[in-house]
């Protein structure tokens, strides 16, 4: 294919290409697209037609992406990037006036303990911005930043996509939240003595916490398990319950009294809060600019 037949292709199709090939769903492709699915399967017509494959066959319950399809969107996706890197940085953007849509993807004890602090802050600077959250934890996040659902994750991070790039936030230092007024703080015994209440997006019972006491041979009783920090206050207050949460999460908790936080009885090895963002856009100077307000906010916070 020559420059001049490229004039029949619409670029909106190869966009929506490659939205079918992570999706694998028409309605989700659609959804996600907002369109409707009869015009997206009127468009997988045409990319059949543009490319004399079948590109999404069906497998059982689902749909599957055919080898031919899989060598397209390897060669197409560094393209589509490409054109993407070189309309971002056509534009200026200047935060005081600008209009632009920021995805963020944040794991929930960054959602809970720090994003209303840096929403004021993105507002100060650029109050006509839009910002819309996605959850994104550690096993969300390359899929997210892959699709292009989120352009920056802020969450504990460890396989993210080859295209990603990462940097470091701050180190997750922790706390231990309790109800009781008893004074001093917990004692290495009483710590692994009370009751436990977790944090887990995946239902996980056991975590880091644990194998930095499993380090000095011991462990503890985690008995509740909630997938998110929003609804840890009501469990505690009035109870032997306690948690160990990030010290951000914990600064929010304790707010409307009640409960305290005091520094663990043992030694905590640090988790890293990092940001994650797409090397599509790491040029486009609105996506630079967020990701700066975030690098300095968290370094204010982590100090």
């Amino acid at each position: 294919m020559n420059r001049n037949d490229l004039r029949r292709v619409d670029l909106n199709l190869l966009v929506l290409f490659e939205t079918l090939m992570f999706e694998k769903n028409l309605t989700r492709t659609a959804e996600k697209l907002f369109m409707g699915q009869p015009a997206v399967s009127a468009a997988l017509a045409r990319l059949r037609c543009i490319f004399d494959d079948q590109l999404l066959v069906r497998a059982g319950r689902g749909m599957e992406p055919t080898t031919k399809a899989l060598s397209i969107l390897a060669s197409l996706r560094p393209a589509l990037d490409s054109i993407s890197n070189v309309m971002s940085n056509a534009n200026d953007f200047d935060p005081a006036t600008s209009r632009n849509v920021f995805r963020i993807g944040l794991s929930d004890d960054a959602e809970f303990g720090l994003f209303p602090a840096l929403l004021h802050r993105l507002r100060e600077e650029s109050p006509g911005v839009i910002v819309v959250v996605r959850r994104a934890n550690y096993l969300l996040m390359p899929s997210l930043l892959m699709s292009g659902e989120i352009s920056v994750g802020v969450s504990y991070t460890t396989e993210l996509p080859a295209t990603a790039k990462r940097k470091k936030l701050r180190d997750i230092r922790v706390k231990v939240l309790r109800a009781d007024n008893r004074p001093g703080a917990l004692t290495l015994d009483e710590y692994c003595s009370r009751p436990h209440v977790m944090v887990s997006f995946s239902g996980d019972l056991s975590g880091n916490i644990d194998l930095d006491l499993a380090r000095i041979a011991r462990t503890r009783e985690v008995v509740v398990g909630i997938p998110q920090f929003s609804g840890l206050r009501a469990l505690l207050l009035g109870t032997e319950l306690i948690a160990t949460v990030p010290d951000y999460a914990a600064a929010a908790l304790i707010e409307g009294g009640g409960l305290r936080a005091d520094d663990p009885p043992l030694e905590i090895i640090p988790a890293e809060l990092s940001m994650a963002w797409r090397g599509a856009q790491d040029n486009d100077p609105a996506e630079r600019w967020l990701r700066n307000q975030i690098s300095e906010f968290m370094a204010e916070q982590g100090r």
